[in-house]
């Protein structure tokens, strides 16, 4: 581990917001905990980082694989129409991407989903399965962080 993983913290607002559901080798991997959208979350874990081009080379290689790995198993999983993939950090400067799998019957289709309806938390067993089902289909790439 590297001085910038040991220094690494989730930002308060995504830890509020999230479910940590593990990490791959670089990238910690949040549920939004709105079940009204299949939305994942990859944080790096490097401390200090707030936009891609902070990374060394080698982690934003990382990085774009784990966004597409994430991303492809996100769209089959929950047969997106579209995956909405964004790094915005306007109120969270820690560098996250986002990875929304979109329908054409989801409450904010075609719309962005930000701030349209309240927060539908997840139930445990919903997240449970969520969380079994992703890692199942990354074929072991994700290690699982404990509840």
């Amino acid at each position: 581990m590297d001085e910038l993983e040991l220094e690494f913290e989730l930002d308060a607002r995504l830890a509020n917001d999230c479910i940590v559901l593990g990490d791959f080798p670089l990238s910690r991997l949040l549920l939004m905990n709105d079940s009204q959208y299949p939305w994942f979350i990859l944080v790096p874990r490097r401390a200090g980082s707030t936009e891609i081009y902070h990374l060394s080379e080698a982690d934003r290689t990382q990085l774009m694989a784990e966004s597409a790995d994430l991303a492809e198993t996100i769209a089959d999983s929950f047969r997106a129409k579209k995956m909405n993939i964004a790094n915005l950090g306007n109120i969270v400067p820690q560098l996250h991407i986002h990875h929304i799998a979109r329908t054409e019957n989801d409450p904010a289709w075609p719309g962005p989903v930000w701030d349209k309806l309240p927060a539908v938390p997840y139930t445990p067993e919903r997240i449970e399965e969520i969380r079994l089902k992703i890692n199942s289909m990354l074929n072991g790439e994700l290690k699982l962080l404990s509840r």
